[in-house]
């Protein structure tokens, strides 16, 4: 049983200062290498074991490459304007079939550094006046500026990030 609370039952609060998107980026900058250093050295038998039907450790990776399309799709929503963010598919049809513990795990972390580094990139050259713009999110149905979008994004790194840890340490304990 998991200690990670389901991401849909999730609530955020974007109350908090734009001037925080410094660290927002720092977060988002530094996802790839916690990633890859809690994946590295553990057998590909424990990245790739399913529990109960839900994903492995290493399809949990994969999904956080699977999104980056869709994070880069609102920040582009965020520079075009509008009232409304790029919508997402909520059952994760990509992540369900990729197949990701067929493929090499150093494919997916080199994917997903590449990935995050054009995101980032393309945040970073952002005129800071974009980081308040506000677009609603189609599924919480509140406003959200870009720098929650960022905040957002964040989270759900850490959540799968969170999911990993707890599967890579169950299997540790359970063979240690």
């Amino acid at each position: 049983m998991s200690e990670v609370k389901a991401w849909f039952e999730r609530q955020f609060d974007f109350s908090f200062p734009a001037e925080l998107f410094p660290n927002l980026l720092m977060r988002l900058r530094g996802t790839p290498a916690r990633l890859e250093e809690m994946m590295r050295g553990c057998s590909r038998e424990i990245l790739v074991r399913k529990e109960d039907g839900k994903w492995s450790a290493q399809e949990h990776a994969g999904h956080l490459l699977d999104l980056e399309p869709l994070w880069l799709a609102r920040v582009e929503d965020f520079e075009a304007g509008g009232t409304e963010l790029t919508v997402a598919d909520l059952k994760n049809r990509k992540t369900h079939e990729a197949n990701h513990n067929a493929r090499p795990l150093d494919q997916i972390l080199a994917e997903f550094r590449k990935a995050r580094l054009v995101l980032v990139s393309r945040v970073e050259k952002l005129d800071t006046g974009r980081f308040t713009r506000s677009m609603l999110h189609p599924r919480l149905k509140k406003p959200m500026r870009l720098v929650d979008h960022l905040y957002f994004v964040a989270e759900h790194d850490d959540h799968h990030l969170a999911h990993i840890w707890e599967l890579i340490r169950r299997c540790d304990s359970a063979t240690g």
